[in-house]
C-alpha cells in the first residue's frame, strides 16, 4: 500500500496537508493529529464505559464476549482459577478480582461480600500463589461508608486467617478520599490489607506519603478513568514523571509493594532504581494486567523479577472491559478487527 494511500482514503485533506509539507513538518502534523485523535477516542469509551443502557448489549454480543475473553479470565470463579493455575506455572504470581462496581443496595454489596469469602478457602485448597483485590463500591461504599467498611473488615479478617491478603482497588477520584481514610481505618485493624495509588492525581504523592506513614503496602499505577484537569495532570509525560518520582518514594521505604504497568520505559526507571539503590528484587513485585503486554511479562519472569497478574472475572465486566480498550489503541484495534467479517478485513500484505 503506498504511504499515503490511507491518509488519502479516511482523510483528504489531511492527505493534502501532509503531501505540502517537509518531512519534518509532516512529523508534527501526524504527530499532534495522532495524539489529539487518541485522546478524543479514550475520552469517548471512557464516557461509554460508565453507560448503563450500553452495557447488556455490549455484554449479550456474542463478539464482544470473544474478544473481552483477552481481558478477562471468564465469568466464574472455577475459570479465574484456571487462569492462576496456569499462570503460576509460569512462575506468575496472581491477584483475583470478582468485577463488580457501585451496587446499588446493600443485598448487592453483602452478596458480592460473601462471594468475596468464598475466594480465600479456595485459593487455599487449590495451593494457589495469589491474593485478592476488590472494589468499595461493589462492597456498597456509595450506600454507606459504615456498610462498607463493616464488610470489608469482615473480608480482610476472613483473608487473615487464610494468611492471605486484601487490595482495595482505587475507582475515579470522587471515591479517593474516602478509600484512603477505608484503607487507613481498616489497616489499624487488621496488616493484611493495601490499596492502590493512582500517579496521574495531584495528590497522589500526598496520599503516598500518608499511606506509608502506616505502614500500608500500595500497588503504584499511572490511572485509568477520565478525570478532569484540575484534578489529574492532562499530560502524558507529566503523569510518566509523577510515576517514576512515586516509585523512587515507595521503593526504599521496606515495605513490600507492587510497581503495576505495562509501559516499558516505566518499567527500565524502575529496574535502574533498584539497581542503582540496591533493593533485592525479592522486595517488590511488577503487576500486570491479565491478557496484555504478555511478551513483557515473560521477558521480567526471564530476568527474575516478581510478577504479579490481575486476574478479573465475572459477569460484570462491561466498564472493565472498555477501560481496557480506551488506555492503548492496539487494544481498540484488536476489539474493531474482530468486529469486521472475515472477508471485509486488509489483506497484510
Amino acid at each position: 500500500m503506498p504511504k499515503n494511500s490511507l491518509l488519502g482514503s479516511k482523510n483528504s485533506a489531511f492527505a493534502s496537508l501532509a503531501a505540502q509539507s517537509p518531512d519534518h513538518e509532516l512529523s508534527i502534523v501526524l504527530h499532534t493529529h495522532i495524539g489529539a485523535s487518541c485522546f478524543l477516542m479514550r475520552s469517548f469509551l471512557l464516557h461509554l464505559s460508565e453507560n448503563k443502557r450500553l452495557a447488556p448489549l455490549i455484554i449479550n454480543n456474542s463478539v464482544s464476549r470473544r474478544v473481552a475473553r483477552r481481558f478477562v479470565a471468564g465469568e466464574t470463579l472455577d475459570d479465574a482459577v484456571e487462569a492462576a493455575r496456569n499462570l503460576n506455572r509460569e512462575m506468575r504470581l496472581a491477584s483475583l478480582d470478582l468485577l463488580g462496581e457501585n451496587v446499588s443496595d446493600e443485598a448487592g454489596a453483602r452478596r458480592a461480600a460473601e462471594n468475596y469469602l468464598s475466594i480465600f478457602g479456595r485459593i487455599e485448597l487449590e495451593k494457589l500463589d495469589a491474593n485478592v483485590s476488590l472494589k468499595l463500591t461493589q462492597l456498597g461504599l456509595d450506600l454507606s461508608e459504615a456498610l462498607c467498611q463493616e464488610l470489608l473488615e469482615k473480608i480482610v479478617a476472613h483473608a487473615t486467617t487464610h494468611g492471605n491478603f486484601v487490595r482495595i482497588d482505587m475507582e475515579g477520584s470522587a471515591y479517593t478520599e474516602r478509600t484512603v481514610e477505608l484503607t487507613k481505618r481498616v489497616r489499624a485493624k487488621f496488616s493484611g490489607v493495601g490499596t492502590v495509588m493512582q500517579a496521574y492525581l495531584y495528590r497522589a504523592e500526598k496520599d503516598v506519603l500518608d499511606l506509608l506513614a502506616v505502614g500500608c503496602r500500595l500497588r503504584l499505577c499511572k490511572g485509568a478513568y477520565q478525570e478532569p484537569p484540575d484534578v489529574a495532570f492532562p499530560k502524558k509525560s507529566d503523569v510518566d514523571a509523577n510515576y517514576v518520582k512515586l516509585m523512587k518514594l515507595i521503593l526504599p521505604s521496606g515495605i513490600y509493594h507492587g510497581i503495576a504497568t505495562h509501559d516499558p520505559a516505566m518499567i527500565d526507571a524502575t529496574k535502574a532504581f533498584v539497581r542503582e539503590k540496591n533493593i533485592n528484587r525479592e522486595q517488590f513485585e511488577f503487576q500486570m494486567l491479565y491478557g496484555i503486554r504478555t511478551d513483557l511479562q515473560q521477558q521480567l519472569v526471564r530476568e527474575g523479577y516478581r510478577l504479579r497478574i490481575y486476574i478479573p472475572y465475572g459477569t460484570d465486566w462491561f466498564p472493565y472491559f472498555m477501560r481496557r480498550l480506551a488506555e492503548r489503541p492496539a487494544n481498540l484495534t484488536f476489539f474493531l478487527r474482530n468486529l469486521l467479517p472475515r472477508s471485509s478485513q486488509p489483506s497484510s500484505s
